[in-house]
Formats: structure tokens, sequence, C-alpha cells
């Protein structure tokens, strides 16, 4: 089987298709995972997309500013439980897979601070427990409310269900408990607690769990308290939100006053001094993971000091401070029995294997995804064929490759379709202006093909576009093949032309009643009201994500300044599309996809009906109350307290925009030494000019 080029061998136009193809995959294994709560890659699948996607991204650093794709975190809270909005985030981890890479991570770390290897930086070291994530809220020592991490901004209300847990304590003990503590942990089932719930399922006639974590998670969501009552559910303390007043200095005494309070904490946590001790102490780890009573599927690294954690802070999908360190995939071979092609929302056509159903650490799959045509190429497999497989927690897994010699006679290479198996269209690979033709190939129905047009109401409705309660993937296919909805101005029409029509009322429809249609109209208009960066992301503009939204939402602050600004950039050489490229972390090739869309007709024909409906509000600024809020700002020069990274880390935390570049919309320059053109520039339009400690001392709380 042909290995993938080594990223230090690719040429700077391979690399920039490669990077493309790569960003497109992972933000379609984004939806598929985060807003369809339906992967079709395994952790193991996905994981790998992004080791390669980063490499060359280090390797190319040009590209970075491009198309970053690791800006997501968790799952949609579900529509059947209350929503918690959590006042502190709850975000994911960082991935790495080797024992260089958390060499690499310890490095990053130094960098950033600007320490050498010589100062001492101790980091902790603990399980990563297989389990859904949870936060339990506590004042005056009483819990008073439990949530899911949800998308990590709003998660679900399971406090009832959490009360029945025996090791979650309703209250805490102890001297210093302070007046408001949001403790969090995963709540997990052991694995012999586990083996017995399914013996039971199996003796009552139910359906059996695939795995301990679906087990748990299905069991913490249940609408019936005396059901999750009845499941052996446990928890374990290693994080928390909100504290009113510091425990303790440092991540591992923080988690032993967890301890004191009476959480449960793990006790295979340690403190590490050196990467050595680290690295020993994951592999040690590693060595007991099948004689563990719970599953677990990696080490989590966590800068031990909590004022170099605050330094640190976050990038928007992971804390800089902390990483996974996961473990190696486990694999098994099956058939490959046949090959389906599904259309995305996007128009491209992605590949999926159906896989004769094999069980794999537990857990029994049948479907995985082929990314490409490059890629079932690129790996020779082949209908008949059997195939090794791996995975790494999920139940979709990776497809590796064929096992030759098992290869049935007369087995035949896999001739991709070149039409769209939805509408019949061409389907067809898109070349750069370099003539290198897109890793996807993709249906030109557009609007005409009804693949497309679900996919994109799916996402204008998902979890991190228009969230609108009631109208999922499920009442979506419903609503278009019944011609009730087919662009997403008819959601807002919904309502009206169902009081209008003399044909059959929605109400009426099966699966759905008064009531269930009383409160979809009433979520609906709920959404006429949209925060700026949500209706951006909505739109579906390719390349523009979660991120990006928040971007062009904070930059822009009114939808119609973007519009207006986003036509002009059609042309290259436009002030414009120079406002557009100094955006941080904006840079040709999205900018470029952003005036494509707002220069097509069609879009502005959709967006002109939609406006009718809704109304675009600004973005709230991440601290309000901050001096440099909503302000432009240009770091230039040499900074001596603090690293360049740090400096725009601080005043995008305080609500500021950081821009690379000075312009007559710029508010505040910070200058150090050796500050050269933008400084000039910043004189020549007036612009105020503060040293670093001026700046420091601005934004000083």
């Amino acid at each position: 089987m042909k290995k993938p080029q080594p990223v230090e061998s690719l040429t700077p136009l391979e690399a920039r298709a490669e990077h493309a193809r790569l960003g497109d995959e992972i933000a379609e294994h984004d939806k598929h995972y985060y807003t369809a709560d339906a992967p079709v890659i395994s952790d193991a699948d996905y994981d790998a997309l992004r080791q390669r996607y980063e490499a060359i991204e280090k390797a190319f650093p040009i590209l970075v500013t491009a198309q970053s794709r690791s800006k997501l975190v968790g799952a949609a809270p579900s529509e059947k439980f209350a929503k918690v909005r959590h006042r502190v985030p709850m975000l994911s981890l960082g991935n790495v897979f080797a024992d260089e890479d958390a060499h690499e991570f310890v490095e990053r770390v130094r960098r950033f601070l600007d320490w050498s290897a010589q100062t001492p930086l101790a980091f902790t070291a603990e399980p990563k427990i297989d389990g859904l994530s949870c936060s339990l809220r506590y004042e005056k020592g009483e819990l008073i409310v439990a949530a899911t991490r949800g998308d990590g901004e709003e998660g679900e209300d399971v406090t009832k269900n959490v009360r029945t847990i025996k090791e979650i304590p309703h209250h805490l003990h102890g001297a210093h408990v302070p007046d408001v503590v949001e403790i969090r942990g995963e709540i997990y089932m052991r694995k012999d607690d586990f083996a017995a719930l399914n013996e039971r399922q199996i003796s009552e006639g139910k359906p059996v769990f695939a795995n301990p974590r679906n087990a748990a998670a299905g069991s913490l969501r249940q609408l019936d308290s005396q059901i999750t009552a009845s499941r052996p559910l446990r928890f374990f303390a290693y994080a928390w939100g909100e504290v009113s007043g510091r425990l303790a200095d440092t991540q591992f005494g923080m988690v032993e006053a967890f301890k004191h309070f009476g959480m449960p904490t793990n006790a295979l946590m340690r403190r590490c001094e050196t990467v050595e001790d680290m690295l020993a102490h994951y592999h040690a780890i590693e060595d007991q993971r099948a004689s563990l009573p719970y599953d677990i599927d990696g080490v989590v690294y966590k800068v031990d000091d909590l004022t170099l954690q605050q330094r640190l802070g976050f990038v928007s999908r992971s804390p800089r401070w902390a990483v996974a360190h996961k473990f190696p995939a486990e694999q098994a071979t099956t058939i490959l029995r046949d090959i389906e092609i599904q259309v995305g929302r996007t128009g491209a056509l992605t590949p999926v294997a159906k896989l004769e159903p094999v069980t794999v650490g537990g857990v029994v799959v049948s479907n995985a995804t082929l990314h490409n045509e490059d890629e079932i190429a690129r790996k020779d497999v082949r209908i008949g064929d059997t195939v090794r497989i791996q995975r790494a927690g999920d139940v979709i897994p990776q497809v590796l490759g064929p096992v030759l010699d098992k290869r049935p006679a007369g087995a035949k290479p896999y001739v991709f379709p070149d039409h769209c198996p939805a509408c019949g269209s061409a389907a067809l690979r898109e070349l750069d202006d370099k003539g290198v033709p897109d890793a996807a190939r993709r249906c030109t129905g557009g609007l005409i093909c009804p693949a497309q047009a679900m996919e994109r109401l799916k996402y204008f409705c998902s979890r991190n576009a228009f969230d609108i309660e009631g109208l999922g993937d499920r009442q979506i296919e419903i609503f278009y093949t019944m011609g009730l909805i087919k662009s997403p101005a008819d959601i807002f029409t919904l309502a009206e032309r169902d009081q209008a029509s003399p044909l059959k009322k929605l109400k009426n429809i099966e699966g759905f009643g008064e009531t269930s249609v009383s409160k979809l109209f009433a979520a609906i208009d709920a959404r006429r009201s949209v925060p700026l960066n949500r209706f951006i992301f909505a739109l579906g503009i390719r390349h523009v994500g979660e991120t990006n939204a928040r971007r062009f939402a904070r930059h822009f602050g009114d939808f119609n300044h973007m519009r207006t600004i986003a036509r002009a950039a059609k042309d290259p050489e436009s002030e414009a599309r120079a406002e557009l490229n100094a955006i941080e972390g904006v840079g040709d090739v999205v900018a470029e996809a952003v005036a494509d869309f707002f220069a097509e007709p069609h879009n502005e024909d959709v967006l002109d009906a939609l406006l009718q409906q809704v109304t675009p509000e600004p973005m709230e600024a991440v601290v309000s109350s901050s001096p440099v809020a909503g302000k432009t700002v240009v770091f230039t020069g040499a900074l001596e307290r603090m690293t360049r990274e740090e400096a725009k880390a601080q005043a995008e935390r305080l609500g500021a925009k950081v821009s690379g570049s000075v312009s007559k919309k710029t508010d505040l320059v910070v200058a150090g030494p050796g500050a050269g053109s933008k400084l000039d520039k910043a004189r020549e339009f007036n612009i105020e000019i503060i040293s670093e400690d001026d700046w420091l001392a601005r934004v000083a709380p």
C-alpha cells in the first residue's frame, strides 16, 4: 500500500492542494460529528487527518491563516433537556499521539512563555477517562445544577439524574468550601458494571450497549431519573469552572481540595517535574490499561501552576496549557461489501465503505469513510477485499488498506462515478489557478440537487448557526420532501403559510401534533433575531466556519457593513479586499471565498429574502467593560514583557480586534523597540500610539 508523501518532501503547490483537501474533509467530519450527531469516521481516522493537516501547517506557515479547522467543541445540547449556559466555557483538549509530540507540547508552552529549558516547569499527568463530561455547580456547599458539556457554551440540565449518582455528594464538606464552585469531571461506568448491565438488558429482551461510554451517556440522558438511578454510574473530578476564590495555586492542589470536599478523584494523577516523568507515567498507565476497572483512551497533561495556565490562555478549541496524549488504536479485519457515494452540503461526493459487521474493542462497526477517489486509489481497496480497520473509541472505523493475499479473484479497481447519484448532474474535480485538481469531486447541480439543498438547510439550522429547537435533520427532511421549506427564508414563513393553507395542516401530519407544531413555530420566531456570528456561519460560505464567522462579526459589527465591503472586495486590488485580508486570521483564500459568495446574484437574492424575516444582531464583546473592547489594535515592534502570541490572546480576551496592518480604522497601536513602517503609518493617520507598559497599565484589572 502506497504511503502518503512525507510532508517535508511536498512542494509549496502540493502542500497547498493537500491542505485545502484536508481542510474540507475535516470540516465535513466536524459537521457529521457535532451537528448531525452521526459520525462517519473513527477517532483514529479523524485524529490522523488533523495530524497530517497540522504537520503541513507547521512545515508551510503561510497556510496557517487561510483555513484553520481546529476550532469546534463538543456537541449540540439535546432538545429534550433544558439548556444550561456555562459561566465558564467547557472546552475540549488538543491531542498528541507520540512521545515526540509530548516533547513538542512542552516546548510550545515554553516558547509561548519565553522560558528556557532550564526554567522549572511542572505538569500533572492523569488518565483520560472515556466517559461523559459533566459540570456540577455548588452554592454554599449545596449541589444546585448539573450540566453536560453540550457545545461548550450550553449544556443539558441533568441535575435530577446526577442527584441519583451515589459517588456525587449533594453537599460538600470541609472548612474552606467556597460560596460558589463548579466542579467538573467525567461520568463513567466501570467495565464490570457495564457487563452486568448488558446481561440484564439481554435477560429483559432489551438492546445491549456498544461500550461503557455509550452506556454511561445513555443512562445520564434519561428523561426518567429512576432509570438513571438503576444504572451504576460513577464520577471522577479533575477540573473546575466558576469558583468564588482560589482554593490552591496549582492544578494538583485544586484536585486535592476537591478530594477533601468529598469528591471522588483519580488516584493515578501525578505531578511531574520533567517531560521524561510525564512520559514514564504515560507508559506506566498504558501498561495498566487492560487491568484498570474503567476505560481510558490516553493520559492528560496540564501545566500545574494556575498563574501560568492563565497566562497561556486558550485557543478557540482548547487550552494552550493542556493536551491529551492518546493511546494507539485497536485493529481488526473484515470484508468490504460495497462502496456507497454520499453527497454533502457543498456537493462533494464522499465514498463510504460498507463493511461486514465486525466487533472492534467491544463495538460493532459496519461503515467507514474512504474520503475521496484519490484515497481509494492510493489504498487500492476493492469491493470484496478483506480490509484492515482500526478504531479508537468510535463506532465507525478507519480503513487502513487491503489484505492482498486474501483478495478475491476478479476483484476490479473501483471506478469513481462522474455523475451525482442524487440528481444525475455531472460531478467534476475543480482546478485551482495552478491547474491542480481539487481532491473532492463535486456535483454541479447546485440548487437543483436535492442532496445539497437539504444539507444546506440542515447546516443553516445547526447548533452553531440558527439552532432552532424542534427543527432538526428529520424535520427538515420531511418539510423539504413535502415542498414546505426549500430555502432559509421559507423557515420563517412556514407558520404564516400553514395558517393560510386550506390543505393539510402540519399538526395533522403523523409525528407532529398541535403542541409540537406550536412549540416549533415559537422556536422559529425566537430566532428572528440572531447574533451576527451565528448568521454569518449559517450562510455556509466556503472556508467560513465558527471561528472565521466570529472574526468577521467582531470586525464589522453589522451585517450590512460586511456585505458592502464583501461586494466591493470582488476586485482583488481594492481597499475592501485589503481590509478583509488584514483581519487577524483571515487570508487570501478566505477573503476570496467571501468575495465570491457575495458576488453571486442568487446568493444575494437568498439573502434579501432572508433579511426580510431575520435581524442579525451585533455580537457581544468578550469583555464589554474592558477599556479596549471593540477597538482595533495593532502590535508592532519587539515586546519585552510578554510574547506576541500572549499579547494577541490577551487583547482578544478583552474584546479587542487584533489586526496585522495599520489602516484608518485602527484605534490603537502598541509599539515596542524596532517598530518600523506600521509606526510611520500610525503617525500618518494620527492614530494613538502607546508603549507596552502603557498597554499593560490600561488593561490591568
